[in-house]
């Protein structure tokens, strides 16, 4: 620490913001909204679209982002988590915000509170609102960290609410069944603006939560929809777009992505939308050849998710080599019986984590006669992966963002390539 008592890097910034609250999580919004309002970032002056769901947040905030850009916008990003580096949290117009950017914003932060006790989410998202206010963006994308009513994110008043998706996760602090999942999600929603439900199957209950939260409901297969079919994309202006034949990151994230902007002003061309058919994102069902062998990554960590990812790899001539982890608090045997009863070979490990599945977690779930290697840690689960493959094979690293991580942080480092 310098001798004013202000750490003296991005490093020491983010240790002592993660030793400040006792808790992970607090989800509400009474200590923050004082803060925010001290900081003056309540209110943006240009129109923010914020994303909640439970998958597909960060594919359609890569398109949004990549759509808005071609249209000759200025772009700020909050995403979380971050996979190697905390700064990709935080885009600004010309980049991701720099160490020295972000240690200001913390800073500001810090004398923001006062007494307040902010929790790593909460602190980091007010300095990514700090910094965007002080941009020179013309539109503000928000990825909701949790739930959506009580997160964070949701001090900030939305021009358009997306919700990308409900399924059952993080129960234990958004309930138990998709209708009370999703009554928490929408709670980003504003009286008489746009709330954008980006899947078809609908919660039971989400035509009665538009109308409690007295929002326009945009909802797909009603406003707006993917053809497939007729390989087009239909909106509720009336506008059809042609759909690329394949969308990397999804056609019914790209139909979200495209009907959200437009309700914000944003116009959509269709050379931009063939563009974004080959977009990717880091940690989304991402290919990587490493060491000559075809290599997937994805960051799913819950049923709906991985049968997705599942569903997008293509097919293998040789045999699938799993690298995975999970945390212990999600559904293991489900997630695993996507891959099971396939010519496959399992390489288990826990990533460096208190909430990580031991491995012995992973091979109580994996039924008999499947092939399994265990191992101390993600990265000689890689590399065993690696070393075992041959001409024709996969290797696929699936089941946390933190497994991803730690797999990506071995690649960076230029162990396995």
């Amino acid at each position: 620490m310098r001798p004013t008592d202000t750490p003296a890097s991005l490093a020491d910034w983010l240790a002592r913001i993660e030793g400040m609250h006792p808790a992970e999580i607090e989800l509400g919004l009474d200590r923050l909204r004082a803060v925010a309002g001290r900081l003056a970032v309540e209110t943006l002056s240009v129109p923010v679209i914020t994303v909640a769901g439970t998958n597909g947040k960060g594919s359609t905030l890569r398109l949004m982002t990549a759509l808005a850009r071609d249209a000759g916008h200025r772009v700020c990003l909050y995403t979380s988590p971050h996979l190697i580096d905390f700064n990709e949290r935080v885009m600004l117009p010309d980049g991701l915000a720099s160490d020295a950017q972000l240690c200001a914003a913390f800073e500001q932060v810090e004398q923001a509170r006062g007494e307040v006790a902010l929790t790593y989410f909460e602190f980091t998202t007010l300095a990514a609102l700090w910094l965007f206010a002080g941009s020179d963006a013309d539109l503000v994308l928000l990825e909701v960290g949790l739930g959506g009513r009580l997160d964070a994110v949701n001090v900030v008043d939305p021009d358009v609410a997306v919700v990308t998706s409900v399924g059952l996760d993080h129960q234990d602090w958004l309930g138990d069944t998709r209708e009370a999942i999703c009554a928490e999600k929408c709670g980003i929603a504003r009286p008489g603006r746009p709330l954008v439900y980006g899947e078809q199957d609908w919660p039971e209950n989400l035509s009665e939560l538009v109308r409690d939260y007295q929002a326009n409901g945009f909802l797909a297969g009603r406003e707006f929809a993917v053809q497939a079919g007729e390989g087009v994309l239909a909106f509720a202006d009336g506008e059809q777009l042609r759909c690329p034949e394949h969308v990397v990151l999804g056609a019914d994230n790209l139909a979200t992505a495209c009907q959200a902007l437009k309700l914000a002003g944003v116009s959509v061309t269709q050379a931009a939308v063939d563009a974004a058919g080959s977009l990717s994102l880091m940690g989304r069902c991402e290919y990587r050849l490493l060491q000559g062998v075809d290599c997937w990554f994805d960051v799913g960590h819950n049923l709906p998710a991985v049968s997705r990812f599942r569903t997008l790899l293509p097919e293998c001539r040789g045999q699938r080599h799993l690298v995975f982890g999970m945390m212990a608090d999600k559904p293991l045997a489900e997630v695993a019986a996507c891959f099971c009863g396939e010519q496959s070979r399992w390489f288990l490990c826990a990533p460096a984590m208190p909430r990580a599945a031991t491995v012995a977690q992973l091979t109580a779930v994996l039924p008999a006669g499947e092939s399994q290697q265990v191992c101390d840690s993600v990265a000689e689960a890689l590399s065993c992966a690696l070393a075992a493959a041959n001409p024709g094979d996969q290797v696929v690293v699936f089941g946390s963002f933190y497994t991803v991580a730690e797999a990506w942080q071995v690649t960076k480092e230029g162990q396995s390539e």
